[in-house]
């Protein structure tokens, strides 16, 4: 993001505005190797071209392999795309790599890259809000212990073009930062309109997730978003997610406070029970005061 001051706060008070009309913004000048980017990209390709029976039962990366929506009912539901969802605290763990450990180095040094990044994303968007990273950091804790790191693959889909890699939604964490390949498909929600984020190899994607626009009583906004998969080329992407405790307590730095106080426990909680009962997540709107 750069030395010079005033520099700085120009970015800062673009990265705060795309946060509040957008929900999502692009950096570049990030300060995150390009080329531990593109080791990371040649790792995971090999990854997954690994056999679905090892990378589905064998206990790579904490055991964490992921694919489609198994209980999905409608197309609608469903998302061609499988993925490793792995907490940060099990990618330093040795035995999580069988015969891939020229993956740990990388994704440890990935890891390491996206913390740093993630801590000065929330400092400008915590500032911006009247407040100091140091109190916000009081309440909620957000370290290797709790945020993950999510390596995707959508595979070419013959079967329609209106098939979800990745099936409209909110991220229910702080912020995402999204390390996106060239083939395209990521979409969100403007204006109740779908738009096209056009990849940028030199650029990371962020986007901002519902607990920081509870956290900032709706001045940032965490918006729908969706993968479409491609009928020809497959796709790959590295997210992180800006996770809390379960213990950490949301409340809004506001008043008055559009949300009642709930825990990430709780709000996680509520997620998942929506998800089983109606195949479709609530979200925020479970929070709303009456």
């Amino acid at each position: 993001m750069g030395d010079d001051e005033d520099a700085r706060v120009k970015c800062a008070s673009q990265i705060a505005a795309a946060s509040s009309e957008w929900g999502f913004f692009q950096i570049v000048n990030h300060g995150v190797n390009p080329d531990l980017i593109k080791q990371l990209r040649k790792e995971q390709i090999e990854l997954f071209k690994t056999p679905f029976s090892r990378k589905s039962s064998c206990g790579l990366l904490n055991n964490s392999y992921r694919w489609g929506s198994p209980s999905a009912t409608t197309p609608d539901n469903f998302s061609w795309s499988e993925a490793f969802h792995i907490p940060l605290i099990k990618i330093s763990d040795q035995s999580c790599y069988g015969e891939f450990t020229s993956l740990r180095e990388v994704l440890i040094g990935y890891a390491a890259a996206m913390q740093k990044l993630a801590k000065l994303l929330a400092e400008v968007l915590i500032k911006n809000l009247g407040q100091k990273l140091g109190d916000f950091e009081e309440t909620i804790k957000c370290d290797e212990t709790t945020c993950f790191l999510r390596l995707n693959r959508y595979p070419a889909c013959p079967l329609s073009a209106e098939i979800f890699g990745l099936v409209p939604h909110t991220d229910s964490d702080f912020l995402t930062i999204l390390n996106q390949d060239e083939v395209g498909g990521l979409q969100l929600i403007k204006d109740s309109k779908w738009v096209a984020v056009k990849p940028n190899k030199d650029a990371l994607i962020v986007n901002i997730g519902d607990l920081f626009q509870a956290w900032s009583n709706n001045l940032y906004k965490s918006v729908e978003h969706k993968v479409m998969a491609n009928p020809n080329v497959e796709r790959f992407s590295v997210a992180y997610f800006l996770c809390p405790s379960y213990e950490s307590l949301i409340k809004s730095c506001k008043q008055p406070s559009l949300y009642t106080n709930f825990t990430f426990a709780e709000y996680r909680a509520k997620v998942q029970e929506d998800a089983r009962l109606f195949g479709r997540k609530f979200g925020l709107s479970r929070f709303l005061r009456s």
